[in-house]
């Protein structure tokens, strides 16, 4: 079994705590889903937040979610001038047997313009 990273992003309509746990726990959902894993592939997921983002921790959707006993870090995203704003970016670490080429990237909603060349 390798060792894989797994990334995605989600823009959020506002900055509120419910509405983050919503979006970012859809992001998550979808990341599991679409790669096939379960919580007992995660090995660690990192979580940033663009700096207009200051209601929440994203990670707190991710242990709404049952996610528990994997280590979980938030982060302010870097303050780029004409960055997209409200963005919740993830990269989770994951268990698996599958190539690099054959992990999909999740970027939900408007999100998906930052990284057109993975999202999938």
């Amino acid at each position: 079994m390798a060792v894989r990273a797994v990334r995605g992003a989600v823009q959020l309509e506002r900055d509120e705590a419910g509405h983050m746990d919503e979006q970012v726990g859809a992001l998550l959902t979808a990341i599991l889903e679409r790669n096939g894993l379960g919580p007992d592939d995660l090995i660690s997921i990192w979580f940033t937040a663009t700096p207009d983002l200051h209601s929440d921790f994203p990670a707190a959707a991710a242990r709404k979610l049952g996610i528990v006993d994997v280590p979980l870090i938030c982060a302010q995203e870097l303050d780029i001038a004409g960055a997209m704003p409200r963005v919740v970016r993830v990269l989770a670490h994951i268990e698996s047997d599958k190539a690099r080429a054959d992990i999909a990237h999740v970027y939900l909603g408007a999100a998906a313009a930052l990284r057109k060349d993975i999202a999938q």
